[in-house]
């Protein structure tokens, strides 16, 4: 998941770069939605990790 976020943030550095705006701002939004969304799920992949009573990685 953390390479799609790395993939759509290329995309929209590429399309900024050629003046594509609109493309560049949907590719960043998504890179954005994608990063936070790994966030969480390490978070909680973390916290369930910790509850069965294995230590971190």
């Amino acid at each position: 998941m953390l390479g799609w976020a790395l993939t759509f943030f290329v995309v929209a550095i590429i399309a900024a770069f050629l003046g594509f705006g609109g493309i560049a701002a949907g590719a960043a939004e998504i890179a954005k939605i994608i990063f936070f969304l790994f966030l969480i799920l390490f978070v909680i992949a973390l916290l369930a990790r910790a509850l069965r009573g294995q230590p971190p990685i």
